[in-house]
């Protein structure tokens, strides 16, 4: 019989009513435990529930809490046949992106899933979301690597985002296809082309002056960014830029502190604004600017995944030409990158 271990960090999944709005909440394997007694919980492979300390808010998500994740992974890895994380949907893609990418090759699953409406109350989605986790962390054509599942769809953790805020169906990965669709029954569309092994628990090291993001938008002040990319602290900035990847010119002025922060060793990745397609560096005038300043085309990576990446690489002490290779590729396949 397959053994599951289910690593509950938080997230409306398991909260609970205060006066002051809804609250992370222990005891979810006891309440978990007495809903599924309700159906064929015999028909689920075994598992074991491990509440992390402290339980958080997604919105309070650091990433050292991704640190203690992986720990808890190494601790009981041999133990178990695949793992469930129960985890906040603000920031459930960043967690699955960023152990994606610390974690590396997996020779097991890691499953990330949560919930629009808490355990227990009245439509929640909370009870399938788990049960589709449970079954799918054990099904032989479940690839093994960091996924998502949420509302019948399994998705790569590296390329998913949350798309919606009230529907049921939160999260797609609008560049990707779906590793797999549950309706009657399972359908895995293609297999995964991700390389297995045994992944690599070294903790990253956390430093939130490190990486920063440079949103674009109509009358941006140009002081404010030339203020960000002088940041002697900065190591990576993400450039979230409109279209195929374009920035204003700002008469060269930000094209300028752009090649000076380059110049200076920060990693500079450019990710588009919209939800589908990929940065195109020399469609226009404007973005092929920027393979002059020595800014790195993301391809259609997602603004979560690209944060994700570039803290892990940075926190992993990579730099230089090995970080700009890193930035440059597909590692885990978050991108269409070679």
């Amino acid at each position: 019989m397959p053994r599951v271990l289910m690593l509950y960090t938080g997230g409306t999944i398991g909260m609970q009513p205060s006066p002051h709005g809804y609250v992370p909440c222990a005891g979810l394997a006891e309440r978990l435990t007495a809903h599924l007694a309700l159906s064929n919980a015999d028909r689920l492979p075994s598992f074991d529930v491990l509440e992390m300390r402290p339980l958080i808010d997604s919105a309070e998500l650091m990433p050292d809490a991704c640190n203690r994740l992986v720990a808890q992974l190494e601790s009981h890895w041999q133990a178990y046949d695949g793992f469930v994380v129960l985890h906040g949907t603000d920031t459930m893609a960043f967690s699955a992106a960023a152990l994606s990418f610390m974690l590396g090759a997996l020779n097991k699953p890691v499953i990330f899933t949560g919930a629009q409406i808490p355990l227990g109350e009245l439509r929640s989605d909370a009870l399938n979301n788990l049960v589709s986790a449970l079954q799918l962390v054990v099904h032989p054509a479940t690839p093994c690597e960091v996924s998502l599942v949420f509302h019948d769809r399994l998705l790569r953790g590296n390329r998913a985002r949350k798309v919606r805020t009230q529907g049921l169906d939160a999260f797609d990965s609008p560049n990707f296809p779906w590793l797999a669709e549950l309706g009657i029954g399972m359908t895995f569309p293609q297999p995964s082309a991700l390389l297995s092994g045994l992944p690599n628990f070294t903790p990253i090291e956390v430093d939130d002056e490190a990486v920063a993001i440079l949103p674009l938008h109509p009358g941006m002040s140009l002081r404010r960014a030339k203020l960000l990319l002088a940041d002697e602290r900065l190591k990576g900035l993400i450039l979230h830029s409109y279209g195929v990847g374009n920035p204003p010119s700002f008469e060269g002025e930000l094209l300028k502190a752009l090649t000076a922060a380059n110049e200076r060793g920060v990693a500079l990745l450019n990710v588009t604004q919209c939800a589908q397609g990929e940065v195109v560096q020399g469609a226009y005038a404007t973005g092929a600017a920027l393979n002059q300043a020595g800014v790195i085309a993301g391809g259609d990576i997602t603004l979560e995944a690209a944060m994700a990446k570039l803290t892990v690489l940075l926190g992993r002490g990579v730099s230089g030409p090995a970080l700009r290779k890193a930035l440059g590729g597909s590692l885990r396949g978050e991108c269409n990158a070679p």
